[in-house]
């Protein structure tokens, strides 16, 4: 009895040293695309004007169990007022099987780019901006993708200057992105 007792734990141990030895990384760096289509709004002292907008641009980005980490970059396209932005996002995810839930949070720049009003154009300027986004993930089998969708919503305050006033930007989509994992 002996015997088989210390084979068993010795079978264990070995299995369990072999088995993590084997095991395979779990951060995966990926390369992605995105696009998005919603709405904004701009607020100027306490009026607003809300108009249609398109956004689309790229991420680079690492991703382990818990928490992804990206870089990105948009362009987006509000009616009259074209501009860029640059993110550094945080996304904490819920474990699952093939999809997987997640809320993120993101902080940056909108930069460049302008605003066209009765034939004058005015100049976006350099100013920080933060997003929130709740989005789901999908792996697809047997290929190195992953397609999130998400709604996200961007804040820029004073991202202009028309005369002496400086609008706030509101900027919400909901967006398609897929991403490559290296």
């Amino acid at each position: 009895m002996k015997l088989n007792y210390k084979i068993f734990l010795g079978s264990v141990l070995t299995a369990t040293i072999m088995g993590s030895a084997s095991a395979a990384p779990v951060i995966d760096v990926y390369a992605g695309g995105m696009f998005g289509a919603g709405g904004a709004s701009v607020y100027l002292d306490e009026h607003h004007k809300n108009y249609a907008a398109q956004s689309f641009g790229g991420v680079f980005g690492i991703d382990i169990p818990l928490l992804r980490v990206e870089a990105e970059y948009n362009h987006l396209m509000i009616d009259d007022i074209t501009t860029n932005d640059a993110m550094l996002n945080a996304y904490f995810k819920m474990m699952s099987t093939m999809i997987h839930p997640y809320i993120g949070v993101g902080v940056g720049s909108i930069f460049g780019g302008n605003y066209s009003h009765d034939s004058v154009k005015y100049d976006v300027k350099t100013s920080v901006a933060y997003q929130g986004m709740l989005g789901l993930t999908f792996d697809i089998l047997a290929l190195p993708l992953k397609f999130d969708v998400e709604g996200r919503a961007l804040y820029a305050p004073n991202f202009m200057e028309i005369g002496s006033d400086k609008p706030d930007l509101f900027q919400y989509d909901a967006r398609l992105k897929l991403r490559y994992v290296f």
